[in-house]
């Protein structure tokens, strides 16, 4: 693979798993800025490594809007330095997020466990 190396909205969707139409939707959001041929969308690696930054940021939690904060952060002043203070900032809000989503999910699974237990006990006392 070389720099000049492209890709259609096709192969990007294959090889990203996602969409053609989410494709579509980081570009007219800005986040992606393909090359156009006519109709056809042509991706530079930059736009591939864009998009794995873009899905990493999802998967984390990142709201679109703070993603391409980050994303641009880089292009622009105050540069990559920047972005990266910006980043480590946003990583120790999205972690205190997580955190409570966590006990959030295990509170939840403990009243399961605990209605589970009763409804057991009701049925067999019923029985």
């Amino acid at each position: 693979m070389t720099d000049d190396t492209t890709w259609t909205i096709a192969q990007m969707a294959d090889d990203f798993d996602v969409t053609h139409r989410a494709l579509r939707h980081y570009e007219q959001l800005g986040l992606l800025s393909p090359e156009r041929e006519g109709q056809r969308r042509i991706y530079s690696r930059r736009e591939r490594t864009r998009l794995a930054l873009i899905l990493r940021g999802r998967r984390l939690g990142f709201p679109l809007e703070e993603v391409a904060t980050i994303l641009d952060m880089y292009d622009d002043q105050p540069g990559e330095a920047g972005q990266l203070r910006y980043l480590l900032s946003q990583i120790g809000e999205r972690r205190a997020e997580l955190q409570r989503r966590l006990r959030d999910v295990q509170d939840g699974l403990r009243e399961l466990e605990e209605l589970e237990k009763r409804c057991e006990e009701d049925l067999e006392r019923l029985a």
